[in-house]
């Protein structure tokens, strides 16, 4: 029986993942280069592995100036990004849980200040009893680490708890952690492989919290 519920945060909650890809891809096309969507895909849902510098760095064979291109990528984010807003279906999910019972978490490899600062001007820090993000682990995803921190603080199992992710990364990690993990995919992860999940979802806002309960109790007993 599922009664925790574990959100991420980039690209699910609030979709700061397009508008984070379109401005590196825009930088390395001012300098001749493409960042390809194979390329960004390694590093969507986790803090490592790909460093945008280093590969801009690599395929132009000369270092390049940082700080501007740090300040150029943070200006033209915001822009993009405008007035966030929860994606559709989050508040429907969040509002939906008490009711059913659900404990509600959150478990993102961004840093605490950015998850907590976005929560805090949606008004959505409220709704989540335990939030784990880069700043309580020594692994993110798709490591297992922040799940089990996750479900650690609201005192569940793993087979009790479904995760709600955005990526590869994030299922994965999810799935590790023993949890079941439901891919919403956001314009840029829509584009990369995610049959691992344990469910697709083309939106939070195209199936009731219920039915997705339903549809997961009637799939196999996860090894």
């Amino acid at each position: 029986m599922i009664t925790a519920l574990i959100f991420d945060f980039d690209g699910l909650i609030v979709d700061t993942e397009t508008p984070d890809y379109q401005a590196w891809q825009e930088v390395f096309a001012t300098h001749g280069c493409a960042l390809s969507t194979e390329t960004w895909a390694i590093s969507i849902g986790s803090s490592h592995m790909l460093d945008p510098y280093d590969h801009l760095e690599s395929l132009l064979g000369h270092p390049i100036d940082r700080p501007a291109i740090r300040s150029l990528v943070r200006a033209r984010f915001l822009d993009l990004l405008g007035s966030p807003a929860p994606l559709p279906g989050v508040l429907d999910y969040l509002n939906a849980a008490p009711a059913l019972g659900l404990q509600v978490g959150l478990a993102s490899s961004s840093p605490r200040a950015w998850v907590v600062g976005y929560l805090e001007q949606l008004g959505l820090l409220g709704h989540f009893a335990a939030i784990c993000t880069s700043d309580d682990v020594a692994r993110t995803k798709p490591e297992p680490d922040l799940y089990l921190a996750a479900l650690a603080k609201l005192g569940v199992a793993p087979a009790q708890a479904v995760a709600l992710e955005d990526s590869p990364n994030g299922v994965r990690a999810a799935q590790a952690a023993g949890m079941r993990g439901v891919a919403v995919p956001n314009p840029v992860t829509r584009l990369m492989d995610l049959s691992h999940a344990d469910l697709v979802l083309p939106g939070l806002d195209k199936l009731s919290l219920p039915t997705l309960l339903a549809q997961l109790a009637a799939l196999p007993v996860r090894a």
